[in-house]
């Protein structure tokens, strides 16, 4: 079930989208970005309500891809059914990706992790619960020795609550604790950061460690990081309710990059996850195949594939799959680079003159609509669906 990408049929292409009239309501698919297209900060965006619930009816398969996360899927599932009110058609947890769902794939080879990113403790729930072994926070790292960042804004009550006991966590930074300090295996970026300058020194000092060992530094100067770095997604800007952006991972993973060459005199040699990556549309386009088989009652939901990383399907049963993205940069990219239609929104991180102030901004091939309901109409309409 598995081919080099160069074997994967083509979808469509980045240009001109052209009418045609599909078979069945199964032969197309959709992806959907969460923030600034389904949802707008924690409130609905009232035609997300709309036409999640028509497609929902009429069994045309759809999942979401969002560079988002921080949570369990089933939790961010349960939150997302709530707000857009889909008491009669929910969203199942099968349907979502959030950026660090494909990191489930790298617990193999790596046992003992440090996990950063995400509100309070909830990504260290969300890593166990995938299965990771030894799952280990900034917060840790901070109950075990504060001054590795004496700056950190945590209070004590939250150390207390958040950290684990340096006896547990096997961190005795200063040799004056629990008497071990165990090497660290891994840095994954789950989530945005909520504690960026305790995470950037963190990171900065295992990548620059003696084999993940904190508290060392290693001799030498090198590309290769001295443990292997993971971001969850590049997204540099995302879209709540305030009127502009806000930063996002995109902001972490360039401090990172930065520094580290400012020490070493060579790029860091990292992997990154998320949308506009194609590793992140072939993990999404398996998913996709899989819940249309669900629709189909060839397969039980909770029975998923779980894709291996760079592994595209040889083949799709989808005559069109469209990406609806309110980010340029990420979403309309990567959809255009897969070969899959692209519509963008206006209601989250795209702006009017976008593509005025960088025309080197991907394009959309279907179109910008005001909203995900009027796109997902002109492309069933395109399509002979509506």
């Amino acid at each position: 079930m598995t081919a080099s990408s160069s074997e994967i049929k083509p979808l469509s292409t980045p240009v001109e989208e052209v009418a045609q009239k599909l078979e069945s309501p199964q032969d197309i698919g959709f992806v959907f970005d969460i923030d600034g297209v389904l949802l707008k900060g924690k409130k609905r965006i009232a035609e997300a309500t709309e036409i999640i619930t028509y497609l929902s009816k009429k069994k045309i398969p759809f999942i979401l891809l969002t560079n988002g996360g921080g949570m369990t899927e089933k939790k961010r599932i349960d939150f997302i059914n709530m707000t857009l009110q889909l008491t009669e058609t929910p969203i199942h947890e099968d349907q979502l990706i959030q950026a660090h769902t494909p990191m489930k794939t790298l617990i193999p080879h790596h046992k003992r992790v440090l996990i950063c990113g995400g509100p309070k403790d909830d990504v260290r729930e969300v890593a166990e619960g995938y299965g990771f072994e030894d799952v280990i926070r900034p917060v840790d790292l901070i109950r075990a020795n504060p001054t590795i960042w004496p700056y950190h804004m945590f209070t004590d009550e939250q150390i207390e609550e958040w950290g684990r006991d340096p006896a547990s966590s096997k961190l005795d930074v200063d040799g004056t604790g629990c008497g071990e300090n165990l090497p660290i295996d891994s840095v994954l970026c789950f989530n945005d950061s909520r504690a960026i300058g305790a995470e950037l020194q963190v990171i900065l000092d295992l990548l620059n460690s003696e084999d993940g060992v904190l508290g060392t530094r290693r001799t030498y100067k090198s590309g290769k990081p001295s443990i292997p770095i993971v971001f969850s997604n590049n997204d540099f800007l995302w879209s709540n309710e305030y009127k502009q952006p806000r930063f996002a991972m995109g902001a972490l993973k360039i401090a990172v990059l930065t520094i580290y060459e400012k020490i070493n005199g060579q790029k860091l040699e990292q992997l990154t996850l998320g949308k506009p990556e194609k590793v992140c549309y072939d993990y999404a386009h398996h998913i996709l195949i899989d819940w249309r088989k669900v629709l189909l009652g060839e397969k039980q939901p909770g029975n998923l594939c779980l894709p291996q990383l760079n592994d595209p399907p040889i083949n799709t049963p989808f005559k069109k799959v469209y990406m609806v993205g309110d980010n340029p940069e990420s979403d309309i990219t990567g959809g255009n680079n897969y070969n899959w239609g692209t519509i963008l929104v206006r209601t989250g991180v795209y702006q009017e003159g976008d593509f005025e102030r960088n025309p080197e901004t991907s394009r959309p091939s279907l179109g910008i609509f005001p909203n995900v309901k009027e796109g997902v109409m002109a492309a069933l309409k395109l399509n002979g669906l509506a």
